[in-house]
């Protein structure tokens, strides 16, 4: 008689590794919020081509190293530390390494990837030594809670941007876009149906309606699909291009220059993805009864890792995406869902133009609804005191209004940091939020001075 242990289903590995019991959830709830956080990030395939191409990368090759980034990212956070955050790279870096580096500053975007690259490095030293967590555990307990509602008028601000409901306007810098326009119209619908499904309480309310709203607009002759030849040999075009020679002054001339292309990847992203890693450990409940993020050293050694790997491939820093919160909303709580994400973008790389068939007005919706949901933790604020409600309000205006994270912190902090002197409260603790606040007004005399 054979009696040898039976091999344990894959549903049950799956749920002692990730501890789907523990927090809640089980393999079918990860797996839908999975999908859902992959929907609302896949625009990433088109838009972080089209943007790096700019900059006479190769369009295809960016395509496949997109993909990879995303997949190595997301499924390494899942199974590195079991946090539904899922990444890729970033837009907004995308743009300053594009339309700024390449092609202002005119730096070869060789050098440019070798720049993100050492700017992973630079990431990684910073949490090895402890620098990036002292950081997070500096920033106030209500500003946690401020950063996450800024987010979520961010998500909705973007979600209403892209459904072409609101728009930009001379006189009033934005404006009510035109309801009758399809676009805005199906993404109305596909806030009706998501909307409807989540009162009525319904499992993947977000998933089942950007599908619902998908086939409407297929329907209804809203999707072309025109998808560029290409094949998973184009990664060749950017893989291992990066110039490191051209960082450090071997080649070249871009002095002290590329100190400032340096210092920019590695100041933004930090934020960007410290606000972001709030917010949806927040979200998800997943912060400790002392507002602190568990496996933080793994979350952000991930990133790090995540960043360098992404420069190898051909892209410009990876980082975490604010769009994880559709995934959590959808019941996501564990790593589970990054690398079901992260699955969907690695089967992407043999597809990658077809991304397209997704609109733009069916994954709005979701992140309007998300951004609403997300207000939630403003409650936590003690808004009849000036100390918590001036930085927490700073700080949730700024991140929509400035379309950036880490320039909602920056106010943040720096208006906390501000306030405290001027109470008097101000304690030899806190003395790493004093060279925070410090390191943020250099920041901004800099910007005004560029």
């Amino acid at each position: 008689m054979d009696h040898r242990p039976e091999t344990p289903p894959a549903s049950g590995r799956l749920e002692r590794y990730f501890a789907l019991s523990e927090r809640g959830t089980n393999v079918r709830t990860e797996v839908l919020a999975g999908v859902t956080t992959f929907l609302t990030m896949a625009y990433i395939v088109l838009v972080n081509p089209a943007i790096l191409g700019s900059a006479g990368l190769p369009v295809a090759a960016v395509a496949a190293a997109t993909c990879f980034a995303a997949a190595f990212a997301s499924i390494l956070m899942g199974l590195a530390s079991n946090t539904p955050l899922a990444l890729a790279p970033g837009m907004g870096l995308n743009a300053y390494f594009s339309y700024t580096v390449v092609q202002q500053m005119g730096v070869p975007w060789q050098v440019a990837l070798g720049c993100v690259f050492i700017s992973g490095v630079a990431f990684l030293f910073l949490t090895l030594t402890g620098v990036r967590q002292l950081i997070v555990n500096s920033i106030p307990h209500y500003l946690f809670a401020a950063v996450a509602g800024g987010i979520g008028l961010f998500i909705g601000f973007i979600g209403f941007k892209d459904a072409g409901i609101v728009v930009s306007n001379p006189a009033t810098f934005v404006a009510l876009g035109n309801l009758k326009d399809p676009s805005a119209a199906l993404a109305i619908f596909g806030l009706v149906v998501i909307g409807a499904l989540s009162v009525w309480n319904v499992r993947g309310a977000m998933l089942i309606g950007i599908v619902v709203t998908t086939l409407a607009g297929w329907a209804l002759g809203m999707v072309s699909v025109s998808p560029e030849p290409y094949s998973l040999e184009a990664l060749t075009g950017t893989a291992f291009q990066l110039d490191l020679s051209g960082v450090f002054g071997l080649t070249g001339s871009h002095g002290l220059g590329l100190l400032e292309i340096l210092f920019v990847f590695l100041f933004v992203d930090l934020f960007d993805n410290i606000g972001t890693l709030v917010a949806v450990t927040k979200r998800a409940g997943l912060m400790d009864k002392n507002g602190r993020i568990p496996r933080l050293n793994r979350i952000l050694v991930t990133d790090a890792t995540a960043t360098i790997v992404g420069s190898m491939a051909g892209t410009s820093t990876v980082t975490s995406y604010v769009e994880s919160a559709a995934g959590v909303q959808a019941g996501g709580r564990t790593g589970l869902t990054a690398v079901v994400t992260g699955v969907l973008f690695l089967a992407m790389m043999f597809v990658a133009p077809y991304a397209q068939v997704i609109p733009l007005a069916a994954t709005a919706p979701a992140l309007i609804i998300v951004g609403g949901l997300m207000l939630l933790p403003l409650t936590e604020v003690e808004w009849e005191d000036p100390l918590s409600a001036i930085p927490a309000f700073l700080t949730v205006a700024m991140i929509p209004l400035t379309f950036s994270i880490a320039n909602g912190l920056a106010f943040g902090i720096t208006a906390h940091a501000a306030l405290k002197i001027v109470r008097g409260t101000i304690t030899r603790t806190d003395w790493f939020l004093l060279v925070l606040a410090l390191l943020f007004v250099v920041r901004f005399v800099w910007m005004g001075a560029a």
